[in-house]
């Protein structure tokens, strides 16, 4: 499971805290930046999350000049060409994406286009074309679970030929993630318990996939040990500012893990859920991530056993015998999908969430085949497999 060789990079300025969206003009200011626009959508805005956000520019005399909050949920290449036409006309000279993980990509292919010039975002997709720095770039994410915030990557569908277009590149980095409990207080429960269980599944992948590394090991540990901690409270208790920024802060530390290590088998075939049956990306990840352990459990139970130290406490951990932990790990992540599940009926199996037929099961088998995400799976993945994998998680 060691790398002899790894890399490590996250440039991404984090600003978090209680106060923190008050921080956006000093940030603006020190980038030259006079006239940003907000990408948002409208759940957002009609929430009144905008509003202490323009309040705080305001105050320091910055002009928002404009706001588009027409993202849809699955962003596209008309959307990314609309904004950047206002972009344009408006003069803006920097992006505030305000969202969750659909309107900070639609902030980053914006970025490129508003940047690189022309109207054709298709023709940047892939890794390594972007070449130059990009115009100054922040994201106030608005669920705790995306990470997108500190990811490099960006996807958005091209409507016409009905694809998902990947972009890659270290200049999609925002300049900096603000990290704002306000932003979070207002989730409904199933929308806070999906997103922390993106998290929670971005930093176990993460933590036993074929790339894992000392430095992603320690964001992904605290991530699983915070989601841990927090995530039953605030579903108890949805104003509890601690426990939210908690969640803001794992998901955050979550998506520098996993887009350093890597993720496997869970993300191939949430991907390939989503594209065939539209399930939201939290809510698959939730329902995969303990079947994939136990397909994977031979190949991990040595990091997978470590695991239940920040899952269930060190009491639990030193009672459990070292050749027990890797299953007493699964249980744990089982007992907290059972709790979710009785708190905001959140899905356990593919049954559960009515919107995937039996039948469906070879097509996301197939496509979970092709995800780049299978490579760093800990274990060979046959066409076989994954349709096992798919049929336990079926009921």
């Amino acid at each position: 499971m060691t790398n002899k060789y790894y890399e490590f990079f996250c440039p991404v300025k984090v600003i978090a805290g209680k106060a923190a969206l008050e921080h956006i003009p000093f940030e603006l200011t020190g980038l030259a930046a006079k006239r940003p626009m907000i990408v948002t959508d409208k759940g957002v805005r009609a929430a009144g999350l905008l509003d202490p956000v323009i309040a705080a520019c305001e105050e320091s005399g910055l002009e928002i000049v404009s706001i588009y909050d027409d993202v849809p949920p699955d962003s596209s290449t008309t959307v990314v060409r609309d904004i950047a036409t206002v972009y344009r006309k408006e003069k803006c000279d920097s992006i505030i994406a305000v969202g969750g993980g659909s309107a900070i990509d639609t902030g980053k292919a914006v970025n490129i286009l508003v940047s690189e010039g022309g109207d054709d975002i298709a023709k940047y997709s892939g890794a390594g074309i972007l070449k130059h720095p990009l115009k100054p770039f922040f994201v106030v994410p608005t669920t705790a679970g995306t990470g997108s915030e500190v990811t490099s990557v960006a996807v958005i569908t091209d409507e016409k030929k009905g694809v998902k277009l990947p972009f890659t590149s270290s200049f999609l980095l925002p300049n900096a993630a603000i990290i704002d409990p306000r932003m979070t207080l207002t989730l409904p429960p199933h929308i806070t318990a999906a997103t922390a269980m993106d998290a929670m599944t971005h930093a176990v992948e993460a933590f036993t996939c074929m790339a894992k590394n000392p430095l992603s090991d320690a964001y992904a540990t605290a991530a699983i040990k915070k989601v841990s901690q927090s995530l039953t409270a605030v579903m108890d208790n949805p104003k509890d500012e601690n426990g939210r920024l908690e969640l803001a802060q794992a998901s955050t530390m979550a998506g520098i893990a996993f887009s350093n290590s890597m993720v496997g088998l869970v993300h191939s075939l949430g991907h390939a859920t989503g594209a065939i049956c539209h399930l939201p990306h939290g809510l698959c990840m939730s329902l995969y991530l303990p079947y994939v352990l136990e397909f994977n459990i031979e190949s991990i139970r040595e990091p997978l056993g470590e695991l239940l130290l920040y899952l269930e406490g060190p009491e639990v951990y030193s009672a459990t015998p070292a050749a027990r932990r890797a299953e007493a790990s699964i249980s744990a992540i089982r007992k907290l999908r059972d709790a979710l599940h009785k708190r905001c009926e959140l899905p356990r199996t593919l049954k559960e969430t009515g919107k995937v037929l039996e039948s469906q099961l070879e097509a996301i088998a197939e496509m979970a085949l092709d995800d780049g995400s299978i490579m760093f799976n800990p274990r060979e993945v046959t066409q076989e497999d994954a349709l096992a994998v798919l049929r336990r998680a079926w009921a």
